[in-house]
C-alpha cells in the first residue's frame, strides 16, 4: 500500500454481492470527486478470496447488465476501490492495527445472515475470534482504547433490524469479556449501528460468459463480477454529508425507519415471485424471462403486482415505480433464473410474502384477490408434483392432503384461513379439471 493512501472504510467480507454493489458505489464517488478514501476488505472466515484479491491488486472488473426504462444495459466498470485485503486468521497483526487509524469513519459487512450471532465461547484474547461480532467487538475496544472517534456501521447482512442486532451481539461481547462501562457508553453513543435493507440482484463469477468476458477486458480476471443494473441501498441513518451517495446519482435512501422500504419489497419483489412461479411451472415455463415473455402469464403477474399488492400496501406513485422496477428486473435478459429454484421451501415463502396481502386485501376491500388466492392453489397443486422440494413432512403432508385439511394447518400459515377454503377449493378444482392455460384465462377475467 502507498503511504499517500487514506483508508477510511473496513469491510467485512470479500464476495460477489460487497464488490458488486458497496465497493462500485464507492468507486464511483471516488470517481466522482465526491470522496476521498479506500476500502480495507477483511475476510471474515479462515478460507476466502483475500489472497485471490491481492494477488490482483485489488482490482477487478464488474459487469452490470438489464433494462433500465426499456433500454437494455451493459455497464463495464474496472473497480478500484480496495487498497488492501487482509485474511485476520495469518495478517493477524495489520489487520487489529487498522483499529488505530484516525482516518478510517465507515464500516461495511455482509458475513451471510447467520454471521451476526452470537456465539459466547471466544476470548478477548483471540487473534482473531470466531463469531464476526466478537470480531468487530475486539476491534472496536481497540479503538476505544486508542482514544479515536467511533464508526458508521452498515450491515448488509439480510437479517430484520441488521444494525440492531449488531450492536446487541457486540454488547453482548462485552459483558462477556466484563469491558468497562466507559466502553459500553461509547459503543452506545459514538458509534452508529445502521439498519439497512440492500436490493440487487448480483449473479456473480460469470462461467458461462468467461472467454467472451476476458477477450473483452484483455486480461485474465479471477474475479469478475456480474449483477442487475437496478440497485437500492436503504440506510436507517443520515450520513449523505459524509457518504454522498445521492448526490452521485445512486438509488440510497437515508431514513428513521427502514421497515416500510422492507415490507414493500418483500410483498411486491418477493410476493411477485412467489405467487407467479408455482402456477407458471405447472403451465410449462421454466425461468423467470420466460414467464415475462408469455402474455398470459406476465399478465397475471400485473394483476397481482398493480391490482392487489399495490393497492393493498399503499397506492403511491412511489410503490408504482417500484411495481414498474420489479417487471423490468424479471425481464432481464442476462439473468437466467430457474422457476424451481425459486420454489424451493414455498409454504414458508407463501406465508411471509403473499398470504399477509391476501388477509390485508380482504380487510380493506371486502373480498379476497382473485390472482393471489389463485396463487395458493397454483401452490397446492404444485406440491402433488414430484417437483416440490421441501421439508420433509411439509411435503409428504401437502401432496395427499385436502384443500380444506391444508388451509386448517395454522402452524404452516400462522392464520386462521377457514373462510378462504371454499374459494381456493374452486380454483384448485378449476386447475385440475381444465389445466393451467384455462385457469389462468378464467382468473384474468376477473
Amino acid at each position: 500500500m502507498s503511504s499517500n493512501v487514506k483508508e477510511t472504510v473496513i469491510q467485512f467480507g470479500e464476495g460477489g454481492f460487497l464488490r458488486g454493489f458497496v465497493d462500485y458505489f464507492f468507486h464511483k464517488l471516488q470517481e466522482k470527486g465526491l470522496y476521498d478514501g479506500k476500502i480495507v476488505v477483511v475476510q471474515p472466515i479462515e478460507k476466502g478470496m483475500c489472497q485471490t484479491l491481492a494477488e490482483q491488486n485489488c482490482e477487478y472488473n464488474l459487469f452490470l447488465r438489464g433494462i433500465d426504462n426499456g433500454q437494455v444495459v451493459n455497464e463495464h466498470t474496472h473497480v478500484t476501490s480496495i487498497s488492501r485485503a487482509l485474511n485476520p486468521y495469518t495478517q493477524y497483526d495489520e489487520y487489529i492495527a487498522l483499529a488505530s487509524n484516525p482516518d478510517l469513519r465507515v464500516l461495511v459487512s455482509n458475513t451471510t445472515e447467520a454471521g451476526i450471532e452470537y456465539v459466547g465461547t471466544e476470548k478477548l484474547t483471540d487473534m482473531p475470534p470466531k463469531a464476526y461480532p466478537a470480531k468487530l467487538c475486539q476491534f472496536l475496544y481497540k479503538r476505544y482504547q486508542a482514544g479515536l472517534k467511533g464508526l458508521i456501521l452498515l450491515p448488509c447482512e439480510l437479517i430484520d433490524d441488521n444494525g440492531d442486532n449488531l450492536k446487541k451481539c457486540v454488547l453482548q461481547y462485552a459483558d462477556l469479556w466484563e469491558l468497562e462501562d466507559g466502553f459500553k457508553n461509547w459503543i452506545e453513543t459514538e458509534n452508529d449501528f445502521c439498519s439497512t435493507l440492500v436490493d440487487r440482484i448480483v449473479t456473480g463469477y460469470p462461467r458461462d460468459e468467461v472467454e467472451e468476458l476476458t477477450k473483452q477486458i484483455g486480461y485474465e480476471d479471477k474475479l469478475i463480477d456480474t449483477a442487475e443494473i437496478f440497485h437500492l441501498w436503504v440506510i436507517g441513518g443520515h450520513h449523505e454529508d459524509e457518504l454522498p451517495f445521492q448526490k452521485a446519482g445512486y438509488n440510497v435512501v437515508w431514513t428513521d425507519d427502514v421497515h416500510p422500504y422492507k415490507k414493500r419489497k418483500v410483498r411486491i419483489l418477493n410476493g411477485g415471485h412467489t405467487s407467479m412461479v408455482l402456477g407458471a411451472h405447472l403451465y410449462g415455463l421454466t425461468t423467470v424471462g420466460e414467464c415475462m415473455q408469455d402474455e398470459t402469464v406476465s399478465s397475471f403477474l400485473k394483476k397481482c403486482i398493480f391490482e392487489e399488492i399495490i393497492p393493498t400496501i399503499g397506492d403511491t406513485e412511489d410503490n408504482r415505480k417500484f411495481g414498474a422496477a420489479v417487471l423490468e428486473r424479471f425481464s432481464n435478459p442476462f439473468i437466467k433464473h430457474q422457476l424451481l429454484s425459486i420454489a424451493l421451501n414455498s409454504v414458508s415463502k407463501f406465508q411471509v410474502r403473499v398470504l399477509p396481502t391476501i388477509l390485508e386485501y380482504k380487510e380493506k376491500f371486502g373480498q379476497y384477490p382473485a390472482g393471489l388466492t389463485f396463487s395458493m392453489a397454483a401452490l397446492i397443486s404444485f406440491y402433488r408434483t414430484d417437483k416440490a422440494n421441501d421439508g420433509e413432512e411439509i411435503m409428504k403432508f401437502m401432496k395427499d392432503a385436502s384443500v380444506e385439511e391444508i388451509l386448517k394447518r395454522e402452524d404452516y400459515w400462522h392464520a386462521d384461513l377457514t373462510e378462504m377454503i371454499p374459494m381456493v377449493q374452486e380454483y384448485y378444482d378449476l386447475i385440475q379439471a381444465k389445466g393451467m392455460a384455462e385457469a389462468y384465462k378464467e382468473v384474468l377475467a376477473k
